[in-house]
């Protein structure tokens, strides 16, 4: 089993700047993919950043140039920073991390989600 568990959302002023960071542990062989989706009420769930396992970042064209992905050596913690936040920004983040623990198995782990809110 894989648990991730997700810290850094909050409340900003738009131009403002945030750091979410998601911590996974559990039974991790093969770390394919990390990344950050969120959802905006009333919308579906989107990707923001992802990075793949040979550290190639992906972003949705709405964060380019703002959010920076990354992740630590070990690839058990991944970050997003994001800078010059709009009101826009607002949703609920989740971490996402997919992978094959040492049985081989395949894994598509979500967190619990943080509430980033940005204010006008």
């Amino acid at each position: 089993q894989v648990q991730l568990v997700e810290s850094g959302g909050g409340l900003v002023q738009a131009g403002g700047s945030l750091t979410l960071s998601c911590t996974v542990s559990g039974d991790i062989y093969i770390m394919n993919a990390m990344g950050w989706y969120r959802q905006a009420p009333g919308r579906e769930r989107e990707l923001a950043a992802s990075i793949s396992q040979f550290g190639v970042p992906e972003y949705a064209d709405s964060v380019k140039g703002r959010f920076t992905i990354s992740r630590n050596d070990l690839k058990t913690t991944v970050y997003l920073q994001m800078n010059s936040l709009k009101p826009e920004d607002t949703a609920l983040y989740y971490c996402n991390a997919r992978g094959h623990t040492t049985t081989m198995r395949s894994f598509d782990s979500w967190g619990q989600g943080t509430q980033v809110t940005v204010s006008s």
